[in-house]
């Protein structure tokens, strides 16, 4: 990974040290603290032992400062001196609220102690009065429409007034007016979206009952009822619900892109209440802790102050309902805390932004190059002219005279090609449904270096199938499945009547200690009745039956009789994973018919239901990778330890065996995702023992997670080894292709996901992200400098191999070595980073732009990659399971991944190479009149004279010449089937060639050449019919131009050859219709031209002989290059 990357963290005798506590620096000297900054990477580990908080105090990244002097300040340092002083002046006038904790009362909004936003969602860029401005702001910020601007206002001072005015105000103004019907669209789509969302309306509990409130009039300390399957409106605190249990559901796909439900416990104070409005006869108030980002925590405190004594509850993340979740299991009622921008969705979305295409900001840096050569052209003719009388007047009046240098037609071209572009993709029945949302940055698609892709709903269609189960001796497949379920009806048919005389009488269960039983081998049965009894109980799923319409009382009386339909039966749970598992064993014959905080139900294959009262549950932590369950059967009495995790948390605390490690590498390389599984049998002493032990650890005020932990591991020793389980998470339809078709046209792909670790390293290599024949580097969890300096140490070492990172460690990486980090990721063919929150994604992208200065593509499908698409240059959106909220946000909206290679590597490859041969070809179009202009003036003594006068200058642009050159957007240089074939020839694009300053200034020299060619060749030959110079050049410029054309294009449409012909058409007509205009300006003022002259066969073949000499040389110099030096395409094609 490039050993030559020095990684050192600040420079030396950094002058930022003291911007840090004193304290932390007070150990150091100014010398030991530069001595440490110089340490090389390539350190041992030693030297960080004792020194691990020294490395908090140290200055965070080193920064790659300029040189700051008259070249900084001319290049673009003026600009940024500019939007420094803005921003300060701005942050003066508009001081950002800061945001506090807060008690919040129930139900009493008039007790808040200060204002808070209303909660309103607003996606508009602008309002009623800032939108004329807004608009024209976002035109002339770029140089070329505010050069237009300032040529057309010279036009209204007599003495530089050349030409009509509607040559020049015309096309300004329609190019401001179809930029304007454009924007107004947009902003009232954007207002109609919010208008629903905002008129959404809630069941607000108030004294005198429930009324009904629009979500945008809900405020803080509001009581609201939201229903099953409704959005929730505000950030809020889950007092009451419903469900008996105190508990719910609620789906959380358009905040953190998971679609697995979030369990949520309701406050147990107010829960326990008789009635709903007992709520206003208690005086109670919660303390919420700040608006903050991150949605994965929550502190705060439930008080009732009119118990005696009074009530405290303390407040997590299992209490909070997040807005932008939907309610998926019965009604919930919850006070509200944050509204508006201070919700965790709100925080977690940047605001949308204008993008500019690379190509626009490449021919904006273009204009600026020509507008020089204008100014200096016309300093050369005032200089020829000897500055004699007014020149400072000439100078102006010469720079308006060649301002078709710069053509305004340049800027409606460009967008109405965008435009075409756009229409062509949403028309191609190869990627249906597509929508292209932001028609100004087609051309993007064409120069991608960096893709980034969520994981859940974008690569997989989060569909998890249960494949393998693997019992150490034995292996069962999708094919052998109905050897598990005739295995489990024969085992509970054996064990049928021992629990039902254990509880024939009414008996208590046995609860005697259970002796050790000799180890005897297993038969296979009792193997696969074990481990489909492990699986079923070992879980947080909770069975839902969908009851008639609305009322839960069906549902319980079902429950009562432990009649349970199939048919209405769902399973909820916070991952998708267990789901999996519990539908499996439902599908071999064990089937989980109810849940509770107490206990679970199974039904065996003959219709028994077995009682197991739960005793206790450990649940997943990303810490623990590993969760359990402590179970009583009602039956017999027995006490199981059952627990399942990864493979690497699972190693060391299962019996010896000597297949684990084999088989999980063997389902891991199938893409599987894999759980160990294991039990331990306990006598009620040993359970006794441990639950004391257990709680004493819970009430502990130091150290409380620690010493739980201590407790819980002194249980996982010698578990029985019960099996291991592979679970598909199915990918969508071509990922692998599609991948591997990105990677061969040189595209980086990042993945950044907010799944585990092991799931998202999982997805990588079943989706062939990573290769087979790479490695993958995990980076280890840090969380200071000093193990972030040595863990990029190890991470340097490596070479081509894939990165996976956690969002922590990657937070601890760029606070301290960003350039460093960045650097050493971009150089892997691809990374992955997990456990990344909305903001983290938004952070990656902006990094990337930032640092390698490479265009960027984002695609998600999910409400939290709606930041990470409007951070990227280019940001796709799915139409997927967690609805349309990116589609919406993103630039472009596809129906499946799998559209993406298409999208990119065909149109994106036509988009940028048609703009790019469009833009120079009128620019072109522009330059190759001025030439002409500065012969013409050259000739007649300098003088600032327009050589086409009227209604020419503006036909030239549109009439004439508009239809063949527009017609460039129908070519192609390569056909979709070899684009799609051959990837690599994608990689080209993306190093600008097309359009750069060589291939410009060899559109410059072009121009000169033929304009002096037309200009002195109808000068030469028709020196007797001098007064018809006016149309002998115009004549042969038009069939000049319209050859050009045909020298350009690469692939013949039969829509080029109609504009060719009808150009050429409106040309003849105009000759007779029009012939007033061919006089040579105010010199020849009343000339009109001679029909019979041009009608002779002295006049045609003279113009041809003109026309021939411009064009025929270039078409030689075309057919030379193309057979010694052809580019790759044409190879390709031949």
């Amino acid at each position: 990974m490039a050993d030559s990357i020095p990684l050192y963290p600040v420079r030396k005798n950094s002058k930022r040290i003291p911007l840090y506590h004193s304290a932390k620096l007070s150990r150091y000297s100014e010398d030991d603290s530069s001595n440490l900054d110089e340490m090389p990477l390539m350190m041992s580990e030693e030297g960080f032992e004792n020194e691990e908080s020294d490395y908090q105090a140290l200055p965070r990244t080193r920064l790659n400062r300029r040189p700051r002097g008259p070249g900084w300040f001319l290049m673009g340092g003026w600009r940024m001196l500019c939007g420094s002083c803005c921003d300060c002046l701005a942050r003066t006038c508009w001081r950002k609220k800061e945001l506090k904790a807060r008690s919040v009362w129930l139900g009493c909004p008039e007790k808040c102690e200060e204002k808070h936003p209303r909660n309103a969602i607003k996606n508009q860029k602008y309002n009623f009065i800032t939108f004329v401005p807004g608009v024209l702001y976002q035109q002339f910020k770029f140089f070329l429409n505010l050069y237009f601007l300032v040529v057309a206002l010279s036009q209204f001072v007599p003495s530089m007034s050349i030409g009509y005015l509607y040559t020049y105000w015309a096309p300004l103004v329609f190019v401001l007016s179809v930029t304007m019907v454009r924007e107004a669209v947009d902003e009232v789509r954007r207002f109609q979206r919010d208008k629903e969302m905002n008129g959404q309306l809630y069941e607000k509990l108030t004294v005198r009952g429930k009324v009904q409130v629009k979500s945008s009039d809900i405020q803080v300390g509001d009581m609201i009822i939201v229903e099953k399957n409704q959005r929730i409106p505000a950030d809020m605190i889950f007092l009451r619900t419903s469900e008996k249990n105190g508990s719910c559901f609620i789906r959380t796909d358009q905040l953190d892109g998971e679609t697995d439900w979030k369990l949520k416990i309701a406050v147990v104070c107010t829960q326990r209440l008789a009635a709903v409005g007992d709520l206003f006869s208690i005086r109670a108030f919660v303390h919420a802790q700040k608006p903050q980002l991150d949605i994965h925590s929550f502190e705060g405190n439930f008080t009732r102050e009119d118990s005696d004594p009074q009530i405290h509850e303390s407040l997590n993340i299992e209490n909070t309902l997040w807005a932008s979740t939907v309610v998926a299991s019965g009604t919930v009622i919850g006070l509200v805390i944050y509204t508006g921008k201070e919700t965790r969705s709100v925080l977690n979305t940047s605001s949308a932004k204008n993008k500019v295409g690379l190509l626009d900001l490449e021919l904006n840096r273009l204009t600026k190059a020509l507008f020089l050569a204008q100014v200096v052209l016309a300093f050369v003719m005032v200089a020829l002219q000897g500055f004699v009388g007014q020149w400072l007047r000439n100078l102006c009046r010469f720079i308006v005279l060649f301002s078709s240098i710069i053509p305004i037609s340049l800027r409606v071209n460009l967008d109405m090609g965008k435009t075409a572009y756009a229409w062509m993709i949403m028309k191609d029945e190869n990627i249906p449904g597509t929508v292209v949302r932001t028609s100004t940055i087609p051309e993007e698609l064409g120069r991608l270096v960096y893709l980034l892709t969520d994981k859940t709903g974008t690569l997989t269609q989060n569909e998890m199938i249960f494949k393998r189960l693997h019992l150490g001796t034995v292996s069962y497949g999708t094919d052998t499945m109905d050897e598990i379920q005739s295995h489990i009806i024969q085992s509970y048919a054996q064990v049928v009547p021992q629990p039902a005389n254990g509880v024939a009488g009414g008996a208590a269960p046995s609860r005697k200690p259970t002796a050790a039983a000799p180890k005897v081998r297993k038969s296979v049965v009792s193997r696969i009745h074990e481990a489909v009894k492990a699986i079923a109980l070992c879980h947080n799923v909770t069975p839902v039956y969908e009851a008639g319409a609305g009322d839960g009382g069906e549902t319980e009386a079902a429950e009562a009789e432990q009649d349970f339909n199939d048919h209405s039966r769902t399973y909820q749970a916070s991952s998708p994973d267990e789901v999996a598992l519990v539908r499996w064993t439902d599908s071999v014959g064990l089937t989980l018919v109810h849940r509770d905080l107490a206990s679970l139900q199974l039904r065996t294959p003959s219709g028994q239901v077995l009682t197991f009262h739960i005793l206790q549950i450990f649940p997943f932590t990303s810490e623990s990778k590993r969760m359990g369950i402590i179970v009583r059967e009602e039956a017999t009495g027995d006490i199981t330890f059952y627990m399942k995790g990864a493979d690497v948390a699972m190693a060391t605390i299962v019996q010896y065996n000597d297949w684990l490690d084999e088989e999980c590498g063997n389902m891991a390389r199938e893409g599987l995702r894999t759980l160990v599984v294991a039990k331990k049998s306990l006598s009620e002493e040993q359970y006794q023992d441990f639950e004391s032990r257990y709680s004493q650890a819970k009430l502990s005020v130091h150290d409380r997670s620690l010493k739980v932990a201590a407790v819980v591991e002194s249980l996982e020793r010698e578990l029985e080894l019960l099996c291991l389980t592979g679970v598909e998470d199915q990918l969508q339809a071509d990922v692998r292709p599609t991948l591997e078709l990105l990677r061969n046209a040189g595209i980086k792909i990042w993945m950044l996901t907010g799944d585990k670790l092991e799931t998202a390293t999982c997805i990588a290599k079943s989706s062939h992200l990573v290769s087979r024949s790479q490695d993958i580097h995990v980076f280890k969890p840090v969380s200071s400098r000093g193990e972030a300096h040595l863990e990029l140490n190890a991470f340097r070492r490596k070479h081509d191999c894939v990165l996976v990172i956690s969002g922590d460690s990657l937070e601890v990486c760029l606070r301290y070595y960003e350039h460093e980090f960045v650097e050493l990721a971009c150089q892997c063919p691809a990374v992955v980073c997990c456990r990344c929150s909305p903001t983290q994604k938004a952070q990656i992208v902006t990094l990337l732009k930032q640092h390698t200065s490479n265009r960027t593509c984002a695609i998600g499908d999910g409400g939290n990659d709606v930041s990470m698409i409007q951070a990227a240059d280019c940001g796709i959106g799915i139409e997927g399971k967690e609805g349309k909220q990116a589609s919406l946000a993103a630039d472009f909206s596809i129906t499946q991944f799998k559209h993406i290679g298409r999208l990119l590597v065909v149109h994106g490859r036509n988009s940028y190479k048609r703009s790019a041969a469009l833009g120079q070809f009128v620019m072109h179009r522009g330059m190759i009149i001025s030439a002409m202009q500065a012969v013409f003036s050259s000739i007649f003594y300098f003088a600032s004279i327009p050589l086409y006068q009227g209604f020419l200058t503006v036909g030239y642009s549109t009439l004439y010449t508009m239809f063949p050159v527009f017609s460039l957007v129908l070519d192609q240089d390569v056909q979709p089937e070899m684009a799609l074939l051959y990837p690599e020839l994608y990689k080209d694009l993306t190093k600008g060639r097309s359009l750069s300053f060589k291939t410009f200034l060899i559109w410059v020299f072009i121009s000169i050449y033929q304009g002096g060619v037309l200009m002195y060749g109808a000068l030469v030959l028709f020196e007797s019919e001098f007064l018809h110079v006016v149309a002998i050049s115009f004549t042969a410029l038009i069939l000049t131009e319209l050859l050009m054309v045909a020298l350009t294009v690469r692939t013949w449409h039969w829509l080029m050859v109609l504009a060719q012909g009808l150009s050429l058409l409106f040309y003849v007509c105009s000759l007779f219709f029009l012939n007033e205009y061919f006089g040579i300006g105010r010199i020849s003022l009343g000339a009109f031209l001679d029909l019979p002259f041009i009608t002779t066969w002295v006049f045609v073949w003279k113009v041809l002989a003109i026309t021939l000499l411009s064009c025929l040389p270039l078409y030689i110099i075309k057919y030379l290059k193309r057979k010694f030096s052809p580019p790759s395409y044409s190879k390709l094609s031949s």
